[in-house]
């Protein structure tokens, strides 16, 4: 078969779907990808892929002129490729390249990776998101949710059937590539770890709140990393703390393991996610984990076991989970993490992943 994958960047495909995408081609599959230019074009290529250029893709906003291009560029593709399969993966893609594929008759699946604030606000936006979403997953084969929530808020606004779900814990972790590290030794000093995009919806101004306290009452005793690129709106947050030691900011790393293998606690006090990656990864490699109290974010975790659960967008809850973690023994931050890497591994191995997700589509 043929096998079209559409997607918004090459860092996520890559990142997250590259053993996928070697499985088709192992299985004797043509796999074509689409996405923007990127720096991981030749990795994704070395893997036995195709590639097709799209335009740049906003990841926020609706420009109408654009969106039709879009639908327009997908159209012209899957004519072009004549694939026997079209798979989708992130906003954009899904809703219009499902269009386009449902337009010309190509059987095809989508992947909610998260609903985003579309979904948590009323308004206009909301509104014409459901429109947009009806029509792209009304003749999809397959629909598959990274958790059970995501599934039931589009089930329950009528825009996937109970027959078209299903739920896939994310994109797995490689536990080979992400392999367990031994817990740093103890030297006095609780290294906290927060990586991912600097935005409010990663519940950052509470974890910035709490890292303030932190180092008001312990000062060097504990320190908080932020690895990843900063929104604008936060550009003169970031550099004010960091300059004060309230935080220390790599910014964006190409490599995130040498910071995990070096935190004690991995912290991630997110408002909304599809299945946070970063919690697999940190797990994987044997490090306890502070996160929200939601689906997306708890199913990696065994609450007080292999670290602690956080009431979102609460910041004094958030500061109690971090100080309590910090005045644990050592030793039993040393149980926590080795609990947070036998329940990432079982719950969330790539290979599983991908097994399900062939089976589901059908195409193996």
């Amino acid at each position: 078969m043929k096998i079209l994958v559409l997607t918004n960047f090459d860092v996520g495909l890559y990142k997250f779907r590259k053993e996928l995408l070697k499985a088709f081609i192992d299985r004797g599959h043509e796999v074509v990808t689409c996405f923007p230019e990127g720096d991981l074009v030749k990795k994704i290529k070395a893997l036995g892929c195709k590639y097709i250029p799209t335009p740049e893709l906003s990841r926020r906003g609706m420009n109408p002129l654009k969106d039709i291009a879009l639908y327009n560029t997908y159209k012209r593709i899957i004519k072009t490729e004549q694939p026997d399969f079209v798979i989708t993966y992130t906003i954009k893609p899904n809703i219009y390249g499902g269009m386009a594929a449902r337009a010309l008759g190509v059987p095809y699946a989508l992947n909610i990776t998260g609903l985003g604030t579309a979904f948590q606000n009323r308004g206009p936006v909301r509104t014409l998101v459901k429109g947009l979403y009806m029509r792209s997953t009304k003749k999809a084969k397959k629909v598959f949710f990274e958790n059970v929530e995501n599934a039931a808020v589009m089930e329950d606004n009528n825009l996937v059937r109970k027959d078209q779900i299903v739920i896939n814990r994310g994109a797995g972790v490689n536990t080979a590539e992400y392999e367990f590290k031994e817990y740093p030794i103890d030297v006095g000093k609780t290294r906290f770890l927060f990586m991912g995009r600097v935005m409010k919806e990663k519940g950052v101004d509470e974890l910035f709140w709490a890292a303030e306290q932190l180092r008001e009452k312990y000062g060097d005793e504990v320190e908080v990393n932020i690895v990843g690129p900063y929104e604008e709106d936060y550009s003169d947050t970031v550099i004010s703390l960091a300059k004060q030691k309230v935080i220390v900011f790599y910014g964006f790393q190409p490599d995130v393991k040498p910071f995990i293998t070096a935190c004690l606690c991995f912290v991630l006090p997110s408002y909304h996610e599809g299945m946070a990656n970063t919690l697999l990864e940190s797990g994987s490699m044997g490090r306890p984990i502070i996160t929200s109290n939601i689906h997306g974010c708890k199913e990696a975790v065994s609450d007080g076991l292999s670290g602690f659960l956080a009431e979102p967008q609460n910041k004094e809850d958030l500061l109690e989970k971090m100080e309590t973690f910090h005045l644990l023994p050592y030793e039993d931050k040393v149980a926590m993490a080795k609990a947070s890497a036998n329940l990432v591994r079982r719950r969330f191995e790539k290979e599983k992943v991908i097994e399900k997700t062939i089976k589901a589509l059908e195409i193996d």
